[in-house]
């Protein structure tokens, strides 16, 4: 269902915009929410590669638990049109600095428009080990965020392919669903003396070696090929992915970054501003564990913030143009 909302003009010198919002997902979408509310002439340019685009449901928003995140997207973009908010299907490859003010927005099919502020919330893509059939599952038996999926498949025979970082971490957090849980360390280290401890207690099997594959009959995952020929059965396997943030032309911009856990971010502020002035930023595009609802909450604090800026930044203009 796409929305009924006004394309991006093709005329570039009528591309200028108070905010442009770089992401469509729940983070961009409740930004432009906000902005539509304030009156503010808003363009949200939507790439359409969500990260949670192979999963049949998202669960923990309250009021949409359970509901599809092409339907959530969908009644999402119907919302923002009703304040005026336009929205395109775009790729955007680079920001410029534009004047004293302002920023000029280029995207891969050549158009080009102009923001005064940038809200990114381009997201990030998830990495998966190199296993055979491993991406062909993803979102289905093989999953990532057990608060995502785990009741759903709660009392379910598990795997865990641990995180090369931390490879304890998340077999002992999906244990809080499962009593049956094994973990296949497969090129992580062993897990250090207090994380052994913990698994002994929380019941969790450690199987050592390599992953080699997955085993398949049906269209459903009986188990997990290991590189020795032995197959360990399970019905559903967790993996600790790698992320790496959609950021690129926020970092040619000179957005500063910091580590995390989960790899390098753009670092912001508690509002979403970031170190380049006039650009914020929220949802995945900032860490790897921003939940649906807490995208949404980013998109709105960044919102107010930037609706604010502007505002002072007019009044100031016109104070300036009275007492000059």
């Amino acid at each position: 269902m796409e929305p009924n909302v006004k394309e991006n003009p093709v005329d570039t010198a009528q591309h200028t915009y108070e905010v442009v919002v770089v992401g469509g997902g729940a983070a961009g979408l409740s930004a432009a929410l906000v902005l539509g509310r304030a009156r503010r002439r808003t363009l949200v340019i939507d790439a359409g590669e969500p990260r949670n685009a192979p999963a049949a449901h998202m669960q923990g928003y309250l009021s949409r638990d359970g509901m599809s995140p092409a339907d959530f997207l969908a009644v999402g973009r119907e919302e923002v049109a009703a304040y005026g908010v336009e929205w395109t299907r775009g790729l955007v490859t680079a920001a410029a600095p534009d004047g004293p003010e302002g920023f000029t927005v280029s995207l891969a099919d050549g158009r080009a428009v102009r923001a005064r502020r940038l809200i990114v919330t381009t997201g990030l893509v998830d990495l998966l080990p190199e296993v055979d059939d491993l991406a062909e599952r993803w979102g289905r038996d093989v999953l990532h965020c057990p608060y995502c999926h785990g009741w759903e498949v709660r009392d379910r025979a598990f795997g865990v392919i641990a995180h090369p970082v931390l490879p304890a971490h998340q077999a002992l957090i999906v244990s809080q669903w499962s009593s049956d849980v094994t973990l296949f360390l497969h090129t992580a280290p062993e897990p250090s003396p207090e994380d052994a401890a913990r698994l002994a207690a929380a019941g969790v099997t450690v199987v050592t070696g390599e992953v080699a594959g997955l085993a398949v009959e049906d269209d459903r995952l009986t188990g997990v090929r290991m590189g020795d020929g032995r197959t360990v059965p399970r019905e559903v396997l967790f993996v600790g992915t790698r992320t790496e943030p959609r950021d690129g032309f926020l970092t040619a911009l000179g957005a500063a970054t910091h580590e995390t856990p989960s790899g390098r971010f753009v670092a912001v502020d508690e509002t979403g501003r970031t170190s380049v002035p006039g650009v914020w930023a929220a949802g995945n595009a900032i860490g790897a564990h921003e939940q649906v609802v807490n995208a949404a909450s980013g998109g709105y604090r960044a919102a107010v913030t930037v609706n604010a800026e502007l505002l002072l930044a007019d009044l100031d203009r016109r104070v300036a143009a009275v007492t000059r």
